[in-house]
């Protein structure tokens, strides 16, 4: 194996995973380690990997043939594709050593974990070696000197943790994306998850909830307190909030509802109204609007703003004052594409098409999946019986309602060819004989 003879785990996170072709098959999320019943550190048997699609698998150890702070090679094309799951004599390194509270020997100096190393002896195999621990100071100005010692001379690596932080763990998963970070946090115990979750500020959280299974969104939200939760539930996209809201019983959606601020709830309150499955539960309460004597310029600037979603910015929708919904007098769609071929100082007005009839927000979703469908659409506009417009329903909103409740939780859609049996952390990995589905062109060597 071409690799360092020491590798420090939380380095390893995010990094990608190759196979021999050179062709990425996914990024590392984790080490699984296997627990002696003699006082020898943890042996490492592998590598937990995210593929496409949010899943993760097992790589054992035995099939990496380079592991560096820029990739991690793998010596076989072939992989079992079966979703990873810790056996009880294995621990995940960085879910569960990162920020544990433990002691220094000798004295007991206090202190959180931050990195774990593991090194490869000269008969190849890997073992958890070293440990880089913080000192507690009770000084809030001044952070504890870093110590790196050998796995033996700390004690509390082993059992529950117990009060642990999350400053460590944050920083491994900080640049993950949304929805990458809801399926880290799945991973979690129930308790770690909602301590992480309540750490995030409120819009990554907002964002993260978003993506997450209304049986966790619920819990987490229940695990804050209540002004807390609000504040989250205001940075939250409204009809994603009125979704989770819809997850708690009316008297907690009341109390919520009324510690939000007045501007951020109203919007809220309109979506709950709204008969499940129709149009007006589904659709966002605020796609782009312009008035029809805006320019061309100034759509394509509004439409540039970076927290527009894709869908949301692929067209404006042009209506009579007032602006924010309902609005005045709905009067069509500046698609996109159609103003990047327009004079900037051109007004919207001279552009704007009307020839596709709008939603009701009692029009059924698959009646919307339909004309979506046919008129080859990403967003399509709500409008009341006064023609004014209330909403609009996107590609991304169609998805998230016609999918499965739980088409969110990792545990609800078992892995391609599975026969109920997860992949073993043992060094063997079931896919060694070619029988399993397989990413790349490699073969077994």
């Amino acid at each position: 194996m071409s690799t360092p003879n020491r590798v420090y785990i939380a380095r390893l996170a995010g990094v990608a995973v190759f196979d021999p072709n050179g062709d990425q098959v996914g990024r590392v999320r984790d080490a699984v380690a296997r627990i002696r019943p003699t006082q020898r550190p943890p042996e490492v048997v592998g590598l937990v990997a995210e593929m496409p699609m949010r899943r993760r698998i097992f790589l054992s150890i035995n099939r990496i043939t380079s592991i560096d702070a820029d990739a991690v090679v793998l010596g076989s094309g072939t992989l079992n594709l079966r979703r990873f799951s810790k056996r009880p004599n294995e621990l995940l390194v960085l879910q569960e050593l990162l920020d544990r509270r433990v002691q220094l020997d000798p004295g007991g100096q206090p202190g959180a974990v931050v990195d774990v190393a593991m090194e490869c002896s000269r008969g190849g195999e890997w073992s958890l070696s070293r440990v880089a621990v913080r000192e507690q100071t009770s000084r809030l100005t001044r952070r504890g000197h870093l110590h790196q010692v050998d796995w033996d001379r700390v004690r509390g690596l082993s059992g529950l943790a117990d009060n642990r932080g999350t400053a460590n763990l944050l920083a491994v998963l900080e640049d993950m994306r949304p929805a990458d970070l809801a399926n880290a946090l799945q991973d979690l115990p129930d308790a770690r998850r909602n301590e992480v979750a309540a750490a995030l500020d409120d819009e990554r959280l907002a964002d993260v909830l978003g993506e997450l299974p209304e049986r966790d969104q619920v819990e987490i939200l229940a695990a804050l307190d209540r002004e807390r939760a609000a504040d989250v539930l205001e940075e939250m996209d409204p009809d994603d909030a009125a979704d989770l809201l819809n997850e708690l019983p009316p008297p907690e959606q009341d109390v919520l509802l009324d510690l939000m601020e007045p501007d951020e709830a109203d919007p809220v309150r309109q979506l709950l109204k709204y008969t499940s499955g129709t149009a007006g539960s589904v659709m966002t309460s605020e796609p782009v609007i312009l008035p029809p004597d805006a320019t061309v310029a100034e759509a394509l600037a509004r439409i540039r703003e970076e927290q527009l979603s894709p869908a949301i910015a692929a067209q404006v929708f042009v209506t009579r004052a007032p602006m924010t919904t309902p609005t005045g007098r709905y009067l069509g769609i500046a698609h996109f594409q159609r103003l990047l071929r327009e004079p900037p100082a051109d007004l919207l007005g001279g552009v704007v098409v009307n020839d596709i009839d709008p939603l009701r927000p009692t029009t059924p979703l698959p009646e919307i999946t339909r004309r979506m469908a046919t008129y080859d659409l990403v967003a399509m506009p709500v409008v009341d019986r006064n023609n004014r417009l209330v909403g609009a329903v996107t590609v991304d909103d169609v998805l998230d309602h016609s999918l499965p409740r739980d088409w969110r939780d990792r545990d609800a859609v078992p892995a391609p060819g599975a026969d109920g049996t997860d992949p073993g952390a043992d060094g063997t990995d079931p896919g060694a004989d070619g029988t399993d589905p397989a990413i790349g062109g490699g073969t077994d060597g």
